[in-house]
């Protein structure tokens, strides 16, 4: 209640009336006694009425200086100056508290915040950024870069204030040649990074290891500020600066959350290339099964992509795609070879036994809990027909995933231009002109628009070159 703006309100102007009467009267021990109320009703406080109380007690106090039994008396003078010290001393102290209190509060927020965006990021980027907006927000210094090897040179991957002019670029030693010795055993990267920001910017600088849980290495932070008063600045080498234990506490904690997710990113980075590399080594596999189709894998792997783009996917349906293809034809693993490598008709029971190759795959598929919905959806339907006519299950239209209305077209576009045991290769502009004609037949129509087009962009190219 007593922290109530009008209950501070009244006591303000109460607090003023009373230091006036008691500095007119002289009265020391009044003017104490407020002092002390005053100082507790308004402690923490930088609202207007705390600064006219303590004005109002100066002037009362000044009153009573005046008057002249105070003066001819050393003691009662005395009193009233040591009143004035313990006023100021409290008035100063007062503010240095806020200040504290206002910065602990800023890395509080700024800790919170940036564990939120930690936690919240998508990749090992997101992380990189978020790590340097939580280390701006806590003003430890106005520049700071975030620098970690890619192809095995050191680049900046995050930064703000100086450093900035320096994001994205690789951190070269003196000779300007790069190599591949690491963050970890050399302190060259810091020196090359901190001599390329003016030097005022750097009087005090700091570097920082990020290190994943397991300790290996992943980046290093860099802080440089300007000289903040005479006398103070110390030259490029020292280690750690003018940065107070405080700011390195800080700094070093977020340091470590900073590359525990990281390493964290890492871990999934490197989970993922072990899948694609795993996926498309199956693929190939499939294809030395089925050797009369070779390099086929490859190109329907490559053409989707292409075809997915421009249809404007996103970068996880287009992985999903591409993953579908690689495996699109695992289930001809439980085709006998009489029947795959058949030059002649197949039989109605051998056509059976090729149709089951899609529902065959899909059900190996199911304990590899990583590959997603749309991928598994691409191996069981892509010989499904935009009229129903397809099998395994005779979807019609958008009934068909996605995945597998996109991959039907560049399948068969890249069966018809190869050669098989019963037919030669096509032309492409004899599949081409086959493809149109399915359009709304076998294929959803506004993907053999969007693939034409594509094939014709293709050609273009290859003309203007």
């Amino acid at each position: 209640m007593l922290r109530n703006p009008t209950v501070l309100s009244a006591l303000g102007v109460l607090a003023l009336l009373a230091a006036l009467v008691a500095g007119l009267s002289g009265n020391l021990l009044l003017l104490a006694g407020l002092v002390v109320l005053a100082c507790a009703a308004f402690w923490g406080l930088q609202t207007l009425w705390s600064y006219v109380v303590v004005g109002t007690f100066l002037l009362g106090l000044a009153l009573a200086a005046a008057r002249k039994e105070v003066r001819a008396d050393p003691l009662v003078l005395l009193g009233g100056l040591a009143l004035l010290a313990g006023l100021v001393f409290l008035f100063v102290g007062q503010r240095r508290a806020l200040k504290e209190v206002a910065r602990t509060q800023n890395v509080i927020r700024a800790l919170e915040q940036g564990s939120a965006e930690l936690a919240d990021a998508k990749d090992t980027a997101s992380v990189i950024r978020a790590g340097v907006q939580t280390l701006a927000q806590l003003q430890v210094a106005p520049n700071l870069a975030f620098v970690a090897y890619r192809r095995g040179t050191p680049h900046v991957l995050g930064a703000r204030g100086v450093f900035t002019e320096l994001l994205g670029k690789p951190i070269l030693p003196g000779n300007g040649n790069s190599d591949s010795r690491s963050v970890q055993a050399d302190h060259w990267v810091a020196e090359r990074a901190l001599g390329q920001i003016p030097r005022e910017q750097r009087q005090f600088f700091l570097s920082i290891p990020v290190e994943g849980v397991s300790g290996q290495q992943l980046g290093l932070l860099l802080f440089a500020r300007p000289q903040l008063g005479l006398g103070r600045g110390r030259r490029l080498g020292t280690k750690q600066g003018d940065f107070l234990p405080a700011d390195l506490s800080v700094i070093t904690a977020f340091a470590r959350l900073l590359g525990s997710a990281l390493g964290q990113w890492q871990s999934i980075r490197e989970l993922r290339d072990a899948n694609e590399l795993t996926l498309r080594s199956l693929g190939s596999a499939l294809e030395h099964r089925d050797d009369e189709t070779g390099g086929h894998t490859a190109r329907v792997v490559e053409l989707s992509e292409k075809l997915a783009r421009k249809l404007g996917w996103k970068e996880d349906a287009v992985k999903s795609l591409r993953w579908g293809a690689y495996l699109h034809d695992l289930g001809k693993l439980a085709i006998p070879d009489a029947i795959l490598h058949k030059p002649g008709q197949l039989t109605t029971d051998e056509r059976s036994a090729i149709q089951r190759h899609t529902t065959v795959g899909y059900d190996m598929l199911q304990d590899l809990h990583f590959l997603p919905a749309e991928t598994l959806d691409l191996v069981r339907y892509h010989h499904e027909r935009w009229d129903g006519a397809g099998y395994p299950s005779g979807l019609r239209g958008q009934d068909i995933p996605s995945t597998a209305r996109v991959f039907s077209i560049v399948d068969v576009y890249d069966a018809l231009t190869s050669a098989r045991p019963y037919k030669s290769a096509w032309t492409r502009e004899r599949a081409l002109t086959e493809i149109k004609l399915q359009g709304g037949r076998q294929f959803d129509p506004q993907f053999v628009e969007a693939f034409v087009g594509l094939m014709t962009e293709k050609d273009d190219v290859r003309l203007v070159r």
